[in-house]
């Protein structure tokens, strides 16, 4: 296979992944990059039609000789397994080589996970006597209080929320849109933020809700750096990401006794095995079960 065919047919994929499948910018970025880097193995000896499993099943090998973590190597064997059943679809072959090719077997376990008192106390190490304070009580609330993964909170718009009903539309993986409940603690910040603290909006940047103080959308590297400041304010010696608020919120519906098909939802998670990770607890309606289960939702506050 000579270069300039390996990359119309990553060419193709990628535009498969993209229109057909409606994959998220990085899971498409992460699938071609499998497919190239196992297409470069074969150089010019071999054409796409060649492949063998055997021959996919010594590049994993490789992979795991070389080191490779098995949540990486996991995750690309789901990407060849993607890209050569989009080769058997678009009839460049007749036979899936990677169709018997076996995941590499990932122990499950929970990050770090907050209590509520750590909760309470990073809320309460947002300095409420300026703008950006009042600003970061906002993200902390929405980010543990609706489970959004950090890229959901960037992106989140004004036209998402629906506070009249105390609901927020997020734009989740996979462009899936999912309806989350809000606690009304969130919508009080959010709405203060909103109304008094927001400056003024870049061009092109005026349906974001959360904003620097130059008038752009908050990064994902920006979200981080403010847990990480609040954390150290509060005095918690755990490793807190973005993704460890969304952990706690599922950890501690779960602890309340909140339906885990509920909790499913609530994350976007599109199988339910993921969000048995959170099982270590055994256990109507969505709402009901967020108002009803989790801390700190009935909570208000004077501003």
């Amino acid at each position: 296979m000579t270069p300039t065919d390996r990359q119309r047919l990553i060419d193709r994929y990628e535009a498969f992944l993209h229109l057909e499948r409606g994959m998220s910018g990085n899971t498409v970025m992460a699938y071609v990059a499998d497919a190239s880097r196992f297409l470069e193995t074969l150089n010019g000896d071999y054409t796409i039609t060649d492949v063998t499993t055997e021959m996919l099943a010594e590049f994993i090998g490789d992979l795991n000789d070389l080191g490779i973590a098995p949540r990486s190597r996991a995750r690309i064997v789901s990407g060849l397994k993607s890209f050569f059943n989009f080769l058997l679809l678009e009839n460049d072959i007749t036979i899936d080589p990677a169709m018997p090719l076996e995941t590499p077997r990932i122990a499950r376990h929970l990050p770090d996970i907050l209590t509520v008192d750590d909760i309470d106390a990073i809320i309460t190490a947002c300095d409420l006597s300026t703008p950006e304070g009042r600003r970061n009580r906002a993200i902390i609330e929405t980010l543990y209080s609706c489970g959004l993964r950090v890229s959901e909170l960037c992106a989140l718009t004004l036209s998402q929320l629906h506070f009249d009903n105390e609901f927020i539309v997020v734009h989740g993986k996979g462009s899936k849109d999912r309806v989350v409940p809000v606690a009304r603690s969130a919508v009080e910040y959010i709405n203060q933020y909103i109304e008094h603290d927001r400056v003024i909006p870049q061009p092109g940047h005026e349906d974001i809700v959360f904003i620097n103080r130059r008038g752009s959308a908050l990064s994902r590297v920006m979200i981080f750096k403010i847990i990480k400041q609040l954390t150290a304010l509060a005095g918690i010696q755990k490793k807190v990401s973005p993704h460890t608020l969304r952990h706690s919120f599922a950890t501690h519906l779960l602890e309340g006794g909140a339906n885990l098909r509920s909790i499913q939802m609530m994350l976007g998670h599109e199988s339910i095995a993921t969000t048995e990770v959170y099982l270590h607890v055994d256990t109507t309606r969505l709402r009901d079960e967020i108002l009803q289960h989790l801390p700190r939702a009935k909570k208000t506050s004077p501003l």
